[in-house]
């Protein structure tokens, strides 16, 4: 597969915190040699804000979608529609990655999606990890990785992370894009692509460290699966 243009989209509802670090991280792996001749379109969608978020994503050179959703499927889809409409016709957007404003993407994070999307891939499911300082990320790492088989052994793992996803843009567009969903749009997409029989990639090769913070931005989301944990001392 021949990328013209990857666009990453990013929702963010006041994140003007984190956000600089989850944009460096995607220029970084947007700079990887692999990706000398692609374009990298970054689309921060401000969702609801009420803080400097959409000045921190402009100050860092990403496009940003002002919008009122309070829902990140709505979100998501926004930014990606943002980023295929300014696409230049000569490059077009061919690929689609999304992470989250509270994770940082390794810096080839994107070389990767696309090295597997040259192999035929439509989609690239990914995992999270959590800050190794965190009291939770052992707890988690334990529970997240209960199906892993032995080492050296593929894991087609059964988890889904809008922070960790990539898929290729007739797939995305063959599907009807990410739901209005205000928690599960990314379940509910490669659900879809999946039922389509689009070829989807379920890897633990690449993952994305993650936020472990238990005050969760969307209601069901990641925080809230980390806030229901038992702690280390409740084990």
């Amino acid at each position: 597969m021949s990328a013209g243009t990857v666009a990453v989209v990013v929702p963010a509802h006041d994140e003007e915190g984190l956000l600089p670090a989850a944009l460096a991280a995607i220029g970084r792996a947007a700079r990887h040699p692999a990706l000398a001749a692609t374009r990298v379109l970054t689309v921060v969608v401000a969702d609801g804000c009420r803080d400097r978020t959409p000045a921190v994503a402009r100050d860092a050179g990403a496009l940003v979608v002002d919008a009122a959703f309070r829902n990140p499927g709505r979100a998501r889809a926004a930014g990606v529609s943002h980023a295929l409409a300014r696409a230049d016709a000569a490059a077009p957007v061919t690929w689609i990655a999304t992470t989250d404003a509270d994770s940082v993407v390794p810096h080839d994070w994107l070389a990767h999606q696309l090295a597997r999307a040259r192999e035929g891939w439509q989609a690239v499911v990914g995992t999270v990890v959590l800050p190794s300082t965190s009291p939770l990320a052992v707890p988690h790492r334990i529970r997240y990785e209960a199906t892993r088989p032995p080492a050296g052994t593929p894991w087609a793992h059964p988890h889904v992370h809008g922070a960790n996803l990539g898929v290729a843009t007739a797939a995305y567009r063959d599907v009807g894009g990410f739901p209005a969903l205000a928690t599960g749009e990314d379940h509910a997409l490669v659900e879809a692509l999946e039922r389509r029989g689009h070829r989807v990639l379920r890897t633990a090769r690449c993952p994305v460290l993650t936020s472990p913070r238990l005050q969760a931005r969307a209601h069901g989301g990641f925080g809230d699966y980390l806030a229901a944990m038992p702690r280390p001392a409740e084990a």
